[in-house]
């Protein structure tokens, strides 16, 4: 089984290298399939995005693609969304047929709303630029609240699911920041989203939701195979390649909900 999880590492970390796509929506189905409980694969899943993108934070700060004004804003709602979060599961985890079924649902709704984003990211991303004269209207004291707010729903989202802070991050701050150049938002996404699946990461640790010999065997596999799908980027046409990714997050994402 240990080849097995490495292999399953190798797989998404090429993957994520390759296209950018965040590896929650990928790794924690992996694991489902593999019989991990659904707070196992949550718990030990955020941590493995937590070290995988932390090297991501190292590249885009020495390009200076990071705002850290808009990250402190972001975990100003996230981080403490994800604290609650996690005592919210502690009150129930002496039920953990509760807790998992709660996590089985809404991973599954958060699978459906990235395959969403996926397939429809970039007619997103053209509205947002056509209506930027009305978004860079907006006071900077009202932009930072709906920051903070995107924020609070990511902590909750991505501390009960491991998913969202990717696709979902990335288009929710370009319709708040639709001038900012797509190498810093990503930048800036990857930044925020290290202390929020930290932060919940440790937190599911403290509930003993993380299996360190699987956490172990996944990076094995992901860190080299995401240095080397990054050299790849931009060979396989994304106009294949998103709605491939799309369709497999609808079907399993449906299969969790119903």
């Amino acid at each position: 089984m240990e080849l097995a999880y490495i292999i399953a590492g190798l797989a998404v970390g090429f993957v994520v290298g390759m296209t950018g796509v965040g590896g929650g929506s990928l790794m924690t189905p992996i694991l489902l399939f593999f019989g991990i409980s659904p707070a196992t694969a949550v718990g030990t899943d955020l941590l493995y995005a937590a070290i995988t993108k932390s090297g991501g934070v190292l590249v885009h700060q020495r390009a200076r693609n990071i705002d850290w004004k808009i990250t402190g804003w972001l975990a100003a709602g996230s981080v403490p969304a994800a604290a609650a979060t996690v005592l919210l599961l502690h009150n129930w985890h002496g039920d953990i047929d509760t807790v998992n079924r709660i996590i089985k649902h809404g991973l599954g709704i958060a699978l459906l709303l990235t395959a969403v984003a996926i397939v429809f990211k970039q007619k997103l991303l053209t509205l947002a630029q056509t209506h930027a004269s009305d978004w860079l209207a907006m006071p900077d004291e009202r932009r930072n609240v709906y920051t903070v707010i995107v924020g609070l729903l990511l902590g909750v989202i991505v501390t009960l699911t491991s998913i969202g802070a990717g696709a979902l991050g990335t288009v929710a701050l370009f319709m708040l920041y639709p001038l900012l150049p797509t190498s810093r938002l990503v930048g800036t996404e990857i930044a925020h989203a290290v202390p929020l699946t930290l932060v919940a990461g440790l937190g599911h640790a403290g509930l003993g939701n993380i299996d360190w010999h699987l956490l172990a065997n996944l990076l094995i596999g992901s860190l080299p195979a995401i240095y080397f799908g990054s050299k790849l980027a931009g060979r396989v046409p994304d106009r294949v390649l998103r709605p491939l990714l799309a369709v497999m997050l609808v079907v399993t994402g449906t299969k969790l909900v119903f």
